[in-house]
């Protein structure tokens, strides 16, 4: 029994796989989040297409950047994007799908992006112009 205790109180204390991310941090370290582009336009697209972009970013501070929540102004807007902390200097992406089922006319739609940075909400933006297929 005593020898469990010693093993369990020797691994415990390792640090290993405790996921703290912060272990080297200075006080005055932040994270900063800096996208290449805010805003996409798809253009003309036909009601009924699923259409997608990649927004590039960047984590610009002293400390690990993590992206807490993508949230979309629509249903019909779904992102994928990691929430791993990605190190200073370090690139992400953070796909965002669009589908124009039961849409017509002009659109836009925005994504709330909150993280750890900064500036803890950004906004991107998605538009385009879904048109009526006519060649039935």
């Amino acid at each position: 029994m005593l020898t469990m205790f010693l093993l369990f109180a020797l691994f415990s204390c390792t640090g290993k796989g405790t996921g703290n991310s912060s272990r080297n941090l200075s006080p005055g370290d932040t994270a900063s989040i800096a996208f290449t582009e805010y805003e996409h336009d798809f253009g003309k697209v036909l009601q009924g297409e699923k259409v997608a972009c990649v927004f590039a970013y960047e984590s610009k501070g002293t400390a690990p950047l993590v992206v807490y929540s993508a949230s979309t102004s629509c249903g019909c807007t779904v992102t994928k994007y990691s929430t791993k902390p990605l190190a200073p200097g370090k690139k992400g992406t953070m796909e965002v799908e669009f589908d124009t089922s039961g849409r017509n006319g002009r659109q836009s739609k925005t994504i709330t992006i909150r993280s750890n940075a900064t500036h803890p909400v950004i906004l991107l933006k998605i538009t385009c112009e879904v048109t009526e297929n006519n060649n039935n």
